[in-house]
């Protein structure tokens, strides 16, 4: 029997994942939306791209939290999206509302589920998350480092003329414009970006980095990213349906890792089908662990106005 995954959520973010989900065969798909016929429609028309896709999997549109019931992976992308001048904190309470509704009724409906919160401020979306399903750390991730990972690879390969394959990059901390790029951990085939590039030139592509979502809201002007958000949670299902056990960095609840006590933001963790396996700590300078601890501090600030 194939897992199966519920993608809470059918705009943009949620409708690209569930089709990357489809598309790879790896599992079958619940496609959730309170509006009447957007999930539904969407979910036939993947069915109807499986043929041609060559894939087995299925996929049900529905406005019914009970068809979400044992999933194996519960992803969080309903919400508000950014609009140009917003940023992420911007989205803070009428997003905490929409969260906390979803993992109350889908929680309990699979309770050894892994949750996946997508939703901006993500770092604290899965601090609510958390906190209504009940569940342990372990199984309650955000997923932000991976997508800020992407962009500051993208970035990095077109300073550089090299293929993104070739890039490897960290960023940590909170899913906001405190992120915590990492050039000394950032590397083309090993070699550290620090060795390939001056610093005037890392700068400007941290800076790009830490704005690259607003980048493509201000060019949008009506939305906010989507195919990346949607790749980056791909890769993270991914890891976790088929036990992968890859290292990527993704916001984790943090007991003394790192120095943080209580709060979500991005490490590098080992995700597998368990969820996180491991918080792997990396020996920070003092200029990172300087950077680190602002990240931190912002994303506490949020948790502490919702009062979690």
């Amino acid at each position: 029997m194939k897992k199966k995954v519920s993608v809470i959520g059918a705009g943009n973010v949620g409708a690209s994942l569930a089709q990357m989900i489809v598309q790879s065969g790896i599992c079958d798909v619940v496609l959730f939306d309170i509006a009447d016929g957007i999930p539904q429609g969407k979910a036939l028309d993947m069915s109807e791209a499986c043929p041609l896709w060559g894939s087995s999997s299925s996929i049900t549109g529905t406005n019914d939290y009970s068809h979400t019931a044992g999933s194996d992976v519960i992803v969080v992308t309903a919400g508000f999206p950014r609009k140009p001048g917003m940023s992420r904190d911007d989205l803070l309470n009428a997003n905490a509302g929409v969260v906390s509704e979803v993992v109350e009724n889908t929680s309990k409906l699979s309770p050894q589920a892994i949750i996946i919160a997508v939703t901006n401020p993500m770092d604290v979306m899965a601090q609510v998350s958390l906190k209504v399903s009940g569940f342990e750390p372990a199984r309650v991730i955000g997923m932000g480092g991976i997508l800020d990972s992407a962009r500051f690879r993208t970035f990095v390969a077109g300073e550089l003329s090299v293929s993104p394959e070739d890039v490897e990059a960290l960023v940590c901390g909170g899913h906001g414009d405190l992120m915590v790029p990492m050039p000394r951990f950032t590397t083309v085939r090993g070699a550290s970006i620090t060795e390939l590039l001056g610093k005037e030139r890392i700068d400007a592509l941290v800076e790009r980095t830490r704005h690259g979502g607003a980048e493509i809201v201000a060019l949008l002007k009506t939305g906010s990213a989507y195919y990346a958000p949607a790749a980056a949670t791909y890769e993270m299902v991914e890891a976790i349906v088929l036990d992968k056990k890859r290292m990527l960095p993704c916001s984790a609840y943090l007991n003394g890792e790192y120095g943080g006590q209580g709060i979500y933001t991005g490490v590098p963790v080992i995700l597998g089908g368990s969820g996180i396996e491991k918080i792997v700590e990396l020996q920070l300078n003092e200029q990172e662990k300087n950077d680190f601890a602002k990240s931190v501090a912002a994303v506490r600030s949020l948790v502490e106005k919702l009062n979690l």
